[in-house]
């Protein structure tokens, strides 16, 4: 049996929410034929989740992921998110004891008051729409609370955190889709964009925002992660900045690792972004560059950043279970968010603070994105916008 300790106790009464776990691809990527038909009510050994260490871990709530890769374009992007969105509703489906899917910050609430686990879904990358605004209603009225604006590559309307510059932000028609987004009561998320994205989906927002799995870039350089100047900007906002476990994008050693690994790929011809192409060259690289280790500590020093720059009300948990291939010590699955909350108690973090990080701020702000859907619809209309039309060269 699993012994008690502060952490677990506090996540007894303030379940973690989190922003972003891409087992649905996982289970995909393992099993191709059936990922749905995967039992996750029993311990998994390829994956970061299942169901029974959700909850040792706290977990009351969870984006799950409806990821597809960025190189994905078109019909065969928005095909691939519907048969994600299909994998999760029917996991859902398989789990009704412990999962069920949410829709909203009243869904949340009850569905963690009842002891399973609030299922929401999240869409990363605005390939996922295909440059349409009736696409992404649809995936909305699917379930979808959050569309990531980009992945890695960039999009002919917004520019990705790891590509190269190109639409220097958001296009009209990429402003537009803020617009239409928040119109609907979905989530922004800036996760994976550029801090020029950032910085435009701002101007642009008329309600909060959210990063769903990044850190703070004065502790760590990576262009994953938030400047200061944009973690400023969330509280007049009211928006969010979860906080993800991502070795390289929480501890600069494992991030300098990461270059070193990228140039050698380089001088291959390969593209670091790339996981097979990374998969191909990393065995051999590691037998002679060990990989460095993230920890607690590491995670600890971005979410203590955060708070000083943005506030204790915006910021929260995005851990990016099973969308990489190793953790930081003692944050290795899913089951390991109490050892977090027992290290931010024991450096002074109060209860109530922990409750704001866990899952408070995050149903605040899904809160006050459906009360300024209703706002906003009221005086506009759903947007017929097309790229064609607003992105003139």
């Amino acid at each position: 049996m699993t012994s008690d300790t502060p952490g677990r106790a506090l996540l007894r009464r303030f379940p973690v929410i989190d922003g972003h776990n891409d087992l649905a691809w996982a289970l995909r990527q393992a099993r191709p034929a059936d990922a749905a038909g995967t039992d996750i009510s029993g311990p998994l050994d390829f994956t970061h989740t299942d169901l029974p260490r959700l909850r040792r871990g706290g977990v009351g709530g969870q984006f799950w992921s409806v990821y597809v890769p960025a190189e994905l374009q078109g019909e065969a992007a928005v095909v691939t998110t519907l048969e994600q969105i299909d994998l999760v509703r029917q996991l859902a489906g398989r789990h009704p004891e412990a999962l069920e899917l949410a829709f909203t910050a009243a869904d949340v609430e009850r569905i963690m008051a009842a002891g399973r686990v609030a299922s929401l879904l999240g869409a990363e990358g605005g390939h996922s729409i295909a440059g349409s605004m009736g696409a992404l209603r649809a995936l909305y009225s699917l379930g979808v609370r959050y569309l990531t604006l980009t992945h890695n590559l960039n999009l002919s309307w917004a520019d990705s955190a790891t590509d190269r510059p190109a639409a220097g932000g958001l296009t009209a028609f990429g402003r537009e889709v803020v617009r239409e987004m928040q119109r609907l009561g979905m989530l922004v998320d800036l996760s994976h964009v550029a801090a020029t994205t950032m910085g435009d989906a701002l101007d642009t927002a008329e309600a909060p925002v959210i990063f769903s799995h990044s850190s703070a870039l004065a502790v760590c350089d990576h262009p994953r992660n938030v400047p200061d100047a944009i973690l400023g900007r969330l509280p007049a906002n009211g928006g969010l900045c979860m906080i993800t476990f991502v070795p390289a994008f929480v501890a600069q050693r494992c991030r300098d690792w990461e270059l070193e690994l990228a140039a050698e790929m380089a001088s291959q011809g390969l593209d670091y972004r790339d996981p097979s192409s990374r998969k191909l060259v990393k065995d051999a690289w590691l037998a002679g560059h060990p990989r460095p280790r993230a920890t607690i500590a590491d995670v600890v020093a971005h979410l203590e950043h955060a708070r000083e720059v943005a506030g204790i009300d915006h910021i929260g948990l995005g851990g990016d279970y099973d969308g990489v291939d190793e953790l930081p010590a003692g944050l290795e699955d899913v089951s390991c968010y109490p050892a977090l909350i027992d290290e931010l108690l024991t450096r002074g973090w109060s209860d109530s603070d922990c409750g704001k990080l866990t899952s408070g701020n995050l149903i605040r702000v899904l809160d006050a994105v459906e009360v300024a859907a209703g706002r906003i619809q009221r005086r506009r209309r759903p947007s017929a916008a097309r790229i064609e039309d607003l992105d003139v060269s």
